[in-house]
């Protein structure tokens, strides 16, 4: 199960033109490789994953709260994100 905030998805679908409805098709990527993201203290664990979309790497970043997967971000990777989901 998904869930995010309205406003922040609606910033994110203009800043990055990717809906967080579209990002959740991340996990359907067997392939995907998630980490912890541990740049900040944020007061809660915060994982990234990178994913394909067809046929394009994605970046999502989320938390899980009470087992639901809650969305902070999504966008198109980077050359170097690319590199890293192609060399796994």
């Amino acid at each position: 199960m998904f869930e995010w905030d309205d406003a922040k998805a609606k910033k994110n679908e203009a800043k990055h033109s990717i809906s967080f409805i579209f990002a959740t098709r991340a996990f359907d990527d067997s392939n995907r490789i998630t980490f912890v993201d541990n740049r900040f203290d944020y007061g809660e664990v915060r994982y990234i994953t990178l994913a394909r979309i067809d046929q394009r790497v994605y970046v999502l970043v989320y938390t899980i709260r009470d087992s639901v997967i809650r969305l902070i971000s999504a966008r198109k990777a980077n050359s170097k994100e690319v590199k890293r989901y192609d060399n796994r």
